[in-house]
This record gives C-alpha cells, sequence and structure tokens, in this order.
C-alpha cells in the first residue's frame, strides 16, 4: 500500500522517514518529496509498505506529533 504523509519538518531526511514506519512494520520505501528548483523538502512524502503494516502505520501515525508537527498520514490517492 502506498502511504502520503503530509505536514513533516522541512529537515526531515528520506531515511528518517523510513525508520519512524519501520517501527510498525516493513518499509519497502519511503521518500520525502523535494522542490527540484531549491533543492528543499515539501513537506510531504509517501512511504510504501504491505497493507496490513500500512493500516498499522496509519492508524498510530495519523495525528501524532513528530518534530513539533502534526503529521497527516493515509492511503495516498492516485494522481489525477
Amino acid at each position: 500500500m502506498n502511504i502520503y504523509v503530509g505536514n513533516l519538518s522541512y529537515s526531515m531526511t528520506s531515511d528518517e522517514l523510513e525508520r519512524l514506519f519501520a517501527e510498525h512494520g516493513q518499509v519497502d520505501s519511503a521518500a520525502v518529496i523535494m522542490d527540484r528548483d531549491t533543492g528543499r523538502s515539501r513537506g510531504f512524502g509517501f512511504v510504501e509498505m504491505p497493507d496490513d503494516d500500512a493500516r498499522k502505520a496509519i492508524e498510530a501515525l495519523n495525528g501524532a506529533d513528530h518534530g513539533g508537527r502534526k503529521l497527516n498520514v493515509n492511503e495516498a490517492r492516485p494522481r489525477r
């Protein structure tokens, strides 16, 4: 399952995002989305996990405080 993670700290790296979600199950991939022009984080990312682990992670982390920010975590929707 592909998970959208919003309201990330701009200093968070993809490795840190992976470690955060690994506490809740197997992480297949994790990426913080970077701005092409500035090279800075855009404040959101995506994590790929097996379905059962993803559901646990969403339940545990949605609304959780991380780095002084309330995370927005849910199943990613396809781009239109």
